[in-house]
C-alpha cells in the first residue's frame, strides 16, 4: 500500500498574545496565534535548562472564530494540525515562513492565564468534521438509573438479560 506521506503536528503550549482575527472578502475568519512550547533538560552540571520555541499557528473558518472568541494571552491550548512552509519577498529580500495550520484545538486549563480550573473545550476545523461547542465547567448531569428508566426495546426482559 503506497502512502502519500504524513504531515502531523501536535503542540501543547501557552499563547504569547491575544489571537489576531482577520476576515477574507468572503467572510471566512483567519486567526493567527503565537504559541510557546517549553522543554526542560539537564546540562552536564545537572542544572535544568529551559528552551522555549515559538510557533505561528493559523486557524481558519469556524475554528478561527472560536479561537478568536475564547482564547486569550497566557491560555494553555492543545493544537493539532500540519506544518506549512512559505516565502515572500519584501524590499528585495526573500523571507521564509513556517506556520502550523490547525485542524483541531482544545482549550486546556481554566479561563485567564491558563490555570488548571474548568473551562475545557474541544474544537475541530475542516469541512466535514463535527464542530463542538465549549464544554461547560458545571458538573455533568446525573444519568437516570437503568432500573428507573426501563429498557428501550419494549420487551418483558431486564437489561441484565442482554448478552452484551
Amino acid at each position: 500500500m503506497a502512502s502519500r506521506g504524513v504531515n502531523k503536528v501536535i503542540l501543547v503550549g501557552n499563547l504569547g498574545n491575544d489571537p489576531e482575527v482577520k476576515y477574507t472578502q468572503g467572510g471566512m475568519a483567519i486567526t493567527s496565534l503565537s504559541l510557546a512550547t517549553t522543554s526542560v533538560r539537564k546540562d552536564r552540571d545537572g542544572n535544568q535548562q529551559e528552551k522555549t520555541e515559538w510557533h505561528r499557528v493559523k486557524l481558519f473558518g469556524k475554528l478561527g472564530e472560536i479561537a478568536g472568541e475564547y482564547l486569550k494571552k497566557g491560555r494553555q491550548v492543545y493544537i493539532e494540525g500540519r506544518i506549512e512552509y512559505g516565502s515572500y519577498e519584501k524590499d528585495g529580500v526573500k523571507h521564509y515562513t513556517t506556520d502550523i495550520i490547525a485542524d483541531e484545538m482544545q482549550m486546556l486549563g481554566g479561563g485567564e492565564g491558563g490555570g488548571m480550573g474548568g473551562g475545557r473545550g474541544e474544537f475541530r476545523g475542516g469541512g466535514d468534521r463535527p464542530q463542538r461547542a465549549p464544554q461547560s465547567s458545571a458538573p455533568p448531569a446525573r444519568r437516570e438509573a437503568p432500573a428507573a428508566r426501563g429498557n428501550d426495546f419494549g420487551g418483558d426482559f431486564a437489561d441484565d438479560d442482554i448478552p452484551f
